[in-house]
């Protein structure tokens, strides 16, 4: 993939998801239905002025007031449509002849298409002012995540499975506190818009976490509490979650993770990838206050090492045959060395391999910056 489709990915993610966006009134229309009307009316009277014997073309006419129903407003409908119906009287065309088009059948065509075109484009305005709204309430619960925080660079990818939305069933989150950068990556139950509630009380839960708890166990046993006091909330209904939690040394020497039910990261390290060996624990919502804490790994960063996170939409996604996504294999090759590009590199590669993504896919990349020596070779050694 060149860095020009990928920059063009960034600014519009949903670009390629769906071409035919503007059907919906969600993108404007593509050129070619702007240029269709006039291009009509032009082959139309080309084609009669040309032609030596008249042709009974004249019907034509009544198509384009509708068609520039797609593209324009009322004001240039209503001139297309006053356009059609002087050309309807030039005697060179001949499209007034018995047997064309009648006269009545296009004024009424016309007046019909500026109506439609009056109330498709108040529709359309209002459409523009929900959309702005919802993007800003879904980037308000998921914000567009920076490119450092503290010691540590980001680069994160969000595709969302319910079309037309930012935010589904999976969330990720990097935060400076007193403590260090930690950072969360997790995946509720369900997906899409239901989802949406879950996600918003579990980042509310972490950000306040990072300000207040000193380990990151009691960040997952915060979490937990959070879930079981909203799925108490919730008449038959259990909330839980998947989650992974990092916090980082202030020098980014180190890497604390704790794992609650989610796969674990992978080390990116001299062009091979390396699943870390985290225990796993509990999902957030099942109580683990009442059990065992969750038991935490310690990794000796490198310089130059990468740790990459990513949902289950990623790592359980299949092809047709029902093979899963080949994620530790694939990913080294397709390194770049440019952190903000791995996940594009990947969501392409995931696309070709699976097809049609059917769940939300989520991946972060954290970078430790100005990383010291290595410590042990041991990337199991936990606390």
């Amino acid at each position: 993939m060149s860095r020009v489709r990928i920059e063009r990915l960034r600014r519009d993610p949903d670009r390629d998801r769906d071409r035919r966006s503007w059907l919906r009134g969600a993108a404007p229309p593509p050129i070619w239905v702007r240029v269709l009307p006039v291009a009509l009316l032009g082959v139309v009277c080309a084609a009669t002025l040309s032609s030596r014997e008249p042709l009974d073309i004249g019907f034509l006419l009544g198509a384009i007031p509708p068609l520039a129903v797609l593209s324009y407003g009322p004001a240039a409908t209503a001139i297309l449509g006053a356009l059609v119906i002087g050309l309807f009287h030039v005697p060179a065309l001949q499209l007034n002849r018995p047997g064309n088009s009648d006269l009545l059948t296009l004024i009424f065509v016309a007046v019909l298409s500026v109506f439609v075109a009056f109330v498709r484009s108040h529709r359309d305005a209002q459409l523009v002012t929900v959309r702005t709204v919802a993007e800003a309430a879904q980037r308000a619960v998921v914000p567009p995540l920076p490119e450092r925080v503290g010691p540590v660079r980001c680069a994160g990818l969000y595709r969302a499975a319910q079309r037309g939305t930012l935010v589904g069933g999976d969330f990720f989150d990097v935060r400076d506190g007193p403590y260090g950068v930690r950072a969360v990556m997790g995946d509720v139950q369900g997906h899409g818009l239901s989802a949406v509630a879950t996600v918003a009380s579990l980042l509310g839960a972490f950000r306040e976490s990072v300000l207040d708890q000193r380990d990151l166990e009691s960040v997952a046993a915060h979490l937990d509490r959070r879930l079981v006091v909203d799925s108490a909330a919730v008449q038959h209904a259990e909330l839980f979650a998947t989650g992974m939690l990092l916090e980082f040394s202030a020098d980014a020497h180190t890497v604390r993770i704790v794992a609650c039910g989610h796969p674990p990261p992978l080390l990116m390290r001299d062009g091979h990838a390396t699943e870390l060996a985290v225990a796993p624990g509990l999902p957030f919502g099942l109580g683990l206050g009442d059990g065992p804490p969750a038991e935490e790994l310690s990794v000796e960063l490198r310089p130059g090492d990468r740790l990459f996170l990513a949902s289950d939409g990623v790592l359980e996604a299949r092809d047709e045959s029902g093979a899963f996504y080949p994620l530790v294999d694939r990913i080294a090759s397709l390194d770049d060395g440019d952190p903000a590009t791995l996940t594009e590199h990947v969501w392409a590669d995931l696309v070709r391999h699976c097809g049609v993504i059917r769940d939300d896919a989520t991946m972060l990349v954290l970078t430790p910056d100005h990383a010291g020596p290595a410590g042990p070779e041991d990337l199991t050694n936990g606390h």
